[in-house]
């Protein structure tokens, strides 16, 4: 479990012992009541837990799509391969599942990160190399 799943767990955890606490010195209806809220809140925080990954790799796919095109129209004689963080799997977890690495053919040495917004907003966000000095598809005044 990632660090920040422990935190939101916490502190969900937090808030539904509170309010039970609160519940048991109430009367009647009112304890019913915050019981049925913690476990509303107990429900919905289940199902966002369980539904997020989902989530988010369909804004990746939908990402992934809206970059293809870009390349296709900004890079129409080369050749690329697009990755994305495997953010289900140990390991991966710290890094932003939002950015989309892009190696081209002919600069295999190179990532390049991309941020998309839109159709209309997508950005070159960073670069990783093993050694290269000079980058053959940077994209000025992007970043």
């Amino acid at each position: 479990m990632h660090p920040q799943e422990i935190i939101e767990l916490m502190i969900v955890g937090a808030v539904i012992v509170s309010i039970l606490i609160i519940a048991i010195f109430l009367k009647g209806r009112r304890r019913k009541n915050g019981w049925l809220l913690a476990l509303v809140i107990f429900v919905a925080y289940c199902i966002f837990f369980v539904a997020r990954p989902f989530w988010i790799d369909a804004q990746i796919d939908k990402k992934v799509k809206l970059l293809r095109p870009y390349f296709e129209e900004h890079y129409p004689d080369e050749e690329w391969t697009i990755s994305t963080v495997s953010h289900r799997n140990d390991g991966f977890k710290h890094l932003n599942p939002y950015y989309i690495g892009v190696v081209f053919e002919n600069e295999p040495e190179a990532t390049y990160y991309y941020w998309v917004e839109s159709k209309d907003n997508i950005y070159q966000k960073g670069r990783a190399n093993n050694g290269l000095e000079e980058f053959k598809h940077l994209e000025k005044g992007k970043e």
